[in-house]
């Protein structure tokens, strides 16, 4: 069934050639040469070859335009001279804004949410995921309207002719979108409904929930893949994984724990994804323990954190929920930066350095998730006949067995777990 969104990124084959823009407002506090390199990296995601990178100062934003008609003509010399059919806006367009600066540049015109939107629908790989992404693209599309939407009617089922006597095609064309919408919001409803059964029947279970967070291309999928032995799409490319993964882990003192990939953030993540995405990231909000993930290597890391901060707020994650940061890519930083690094790390509890890449402290980061997720485990007196190898095989895999002394023909064990293991306990005994 073919989609306005198909349609769309028809006009973004790969190998177009493209000029990348950050229009510089002002009392941003990101490096302007980070931001050029960010979305030249998200239009490079879907094969978009970018020929030039222009920052541009704009001490008035034109409603019209966004920016003054010398900076349009400079930029519509550059594209003719790199033969650019595309410019790649790092910012918001409005609609009126984004068809005029197509028609004074001659070329198609995307802005920061159009992009990725367009990348997060080349990613999408499971049904949940394609429905997520078109129900934010037509979100996104009805205030641009165009009349590429009629083929919709197609969906319809033979309803007839949406429109009566005298209907203009863009009421139609809103009507379309609208029922669209409506639909696949009661299918990610009833995606919403089995996912949270699902995570009833896993918090039934005494299995923690650690779900990995951060900015996009931090290394989330690396550490994902490290810690779980999983072969989870891990690649120098941003929103390499999309799709939320889940994965069964063993913990010092803990059996089984469940880590969970999510979705890379972004700074200026589309409202439209983040509230498509909210059954996604429910997984998030209902995890045991955060660890966010952070490129220390990259020069805007501070705002990067920000940024996930500010995701994780607006998915209602609360802030009481235990959290760790990973300082991830440490094989990046050498000399006094990297001793610098360590020593605060060292200084503070809720930070482990590492190399996702290398495994350099990794092991540190499990032996501190494990500390956090057992800080509520009691230390608890067991007996076992000396025979019962299974149950003293148990107590090894579900706590962390402190002491044991031999009595006889009966063990008696220190160990140390959480009190719904220590129940489990009981239920195999009786």
């Amino acid at each position: 069934m073919s989609t306005g969104f198909e349609r769309d990124r028809d006009e973004f084959s790969r190998g177009a050639r493209a000029i990348v823009v950050y229009p510089d407002l002002g009392g941003s506090s990101r490096d302007a040469e980070a931001r050029l390199e960010e979305t030249a990296g998200l239009a490079e995601a879907i094969g978009v070859v970018v020929t030039d990178r222009v920052a541009l100062r704009i001490r008035t934003p034109r409603a019209a335009t966004l920016m003054g008609a010398g900076q349009i003509e400079e930029l519509a010399a550059r594209a003719r001279m790199e033969e650019a059919g595309l410019v790649v806006v790092d910012g918001s367009l409005t609609p009126i804004q984004q068809r005029n600066l197509e028609t004074a540049l001659e070329t198609k015109v995307i802005d920061r949410t159009g992009l990725i939107l367009e990348i997060f629908g080349e990613r999408a790989a499971t049904a949940e995921g394609r429905l997520q992404v078109e129900l934010a693209h037509l979100d996104y599309q009805s205030g641009r309207l165009v009349r590429s939407w009629t083929h919709l009617e197609r969906q319809r089922g033979g309803f007839g002719f949406l429109g009566g006597p005298g209907e203009t095609q863009i009421e139609a064309d809103r009507r379309l979108i609208r029922d669209r919408m409506a639909r696949l919001r009661r299918e990610l409803e009833q995606v919403t409904r089995t996912r949270g059964l699902h995570r009833e029947r896993r918090q039934r279970a005494p299995w923690p929930v650690i779900a990995l967070v951060g900015y996009t291309n931090a290394g989330k999928s690396t550490l994902f893949n490290r810690l779980t032995g999983a072969h989870v799409m891990a690649e120098d490319l941003l929103f390499a994984t999309l799709d939320p993964t889940l994965r069964q882990i063993t913990l010092p003192g803990i059996d089984k724990a469940i880590l969970s990939d999510t979705v890379g953030f972004v700074s200026e993540l589309p409202t439209q994804l983040v509230a498509a995405f909210k059954a996604t990231l429910e997984e998030v909000v209902s995890a045991d323990l955060l660890i966010h993930v952070r490129d220390v290597a990259h020069p805007d890391t501070a705002a990067q954190k920000a940024d996930v901060e500010g995701v994780l707020a607006d998915v209602g994650v609360s802030e009481t929920t235990p959290r760790i940061e990973a300082w991830n890519k440490l094989d990046l930083l050498h000399g006094e930066a990297r001793t610098e690094l360590l020593d605060e790390a060292a200084r503070r509890d809720d930070v482990v350095a590492l190399s996702a890449l290398t495994g350099e402290g990794v092991d540190d980061l499990i032996r501190h998730v494990a500390d956090l997720l057992t800080r509520g485990h009691q230390r608890y007196a067991v007996a076992l006949d000396a025979a019962d190898g299974a149950g003293a095989a148990w107590l090894h895999a579900n706590g962390e067995v402190l002491d044991q002394h031999v009595e006889g023909d009966r063990v008696r064990y220190d160990v140390r777990m959480a009190p719904a293991v220590h129940e489990r306990f009981l239920s195999r005994q009786a």
